[in-house]
C-alpha cells in the first residue's frame, strides 16, 4: 500500500482514499484534489490494502475500482462498503453496466464517477456526494448504459454485459460472481446471445460481437 496525503492542517478537509489499480490515474486524482485543497487523499492499489486501510482510518468518500486486484464482483463491494462504515462508497471506474450498478446502489453505494469524466469537476462532484446525495451520470456520460436495441443486433444491456465479460476471457462463474447471479442465468444469457448472433458458441459470438463492433 501506498499512501498520498495532501493535509493543509484544516481539519474540516474531506478524507478521500482512492482504491484503483492504475498507480498513475490514481495518484493523478490524488494530486488534483490535493491541489483543490480541501481534500487529504490515501491511495491503495487492491482490495486487501483498501481494507487494511479502512480498518485503521475512518474516510469520508472511498473511489472504488471494480477491476482492482482482489475483486470479485457485488461481494467485493458490500465488503468495501462494510469496511467504509459512516464513509461513502463510490464507484470509480471505466465502465458498469446499469444492472449490476442498480445492484451496488442496493448495497449501500452511493453513485458512479466515470474514469472518463474530466477530472476538474471531480472535486464538486465528491463534494456533492458527502453532502448525503447519491450521483449517478445520466444518457450518453453513463458508461454501460443501455442503447438501442438495432444497433445491438437484439441484445440487451445484460447480455452485453455477459458478451463483454466472456470475451475477456471470464468463466460463467466469474461473469455469474460479478453479476451477482447464478451460472445458470449465465449460460441462459450465453445462449440468447449465439442465438441471436448466429454464433456456434461463447468464443465465435466474441468473433462476431468485434467484427460488428459490438464490444
Amino acid at each position: 500500500m501506498n499512501l498520498n496525503e495532501h493535509d493543509d492542517d484544516n481539519s474540516t478537509n474531506l478524507k478521500v482514499a482512492i482504491a484503483d489499480d492504475h498507480k498513475l490515474l490514481a495518484d493523478a486524482v490524488s494530486s488534483m484534489l490535493g491541489g483543490e485543497g480541501g481534500f487529504e487523499t490515501s491511495c491503495c492499489y487492491d482490495l486487501e490494502s483498501l481494507l487494511k486501510l479502512l480498518g485503521c482510518s475512518q474516510f469520508d468518500i472511498v473511489l472504488l475500482d471494480l477491476r482492482m486486484p482482489g475483486m470479485s464482483g457485488l461481494d467485493s463491494v458490500a465488503q468495501v462498503v462494510r469496511a467504509a462504515k459512516d464513509g461513502y462508497v463510490v464507484l470509480f471506474t471505466g465502465q458498469v453496466d446499469k444492472h449490476v450498478l442498480d445492484k451496488a446502489l442496493e448495497l449501500g453505494v452511493r453513485g458512479l464517477i466515470a474514469k472518463t469524466m474530466p477530472l476538474r469537476s471531480l472535486g464538486s462532484i465528491i463534494e456533492l456526494i458527502s453532502s448525503g446525495q447519491i450521483f449517478v451520470p445520466v444518457g450518453a456520460d453513463f458508461p454501460g448504459a443501455t442503447t438501442d436495441v438495432d444497433d445491438n443486433r437484439g441484445l440487451n444491456d445484460k447480455e452485453l454485459y455477459v458478451l463483454r465479460l466472456a470475451a475477456d476471457g471470464m468463466t460463467n462463474k466469474e461473469i455469474a460472481r460479478d453479476m451477482g447471479a447464478t451460472e445458470v442465468i449465465v449460460k441462459m444469457h450465453m445462449r440468447a446471445i449465439c442465438k441471436k448472433l448466429g454464433a456456434r458458441n461463447r468464443a465465435h459470438a466474441a468473433i462476431i460481437s468485434r467484427e460488428r463492433s459490438l464490444l
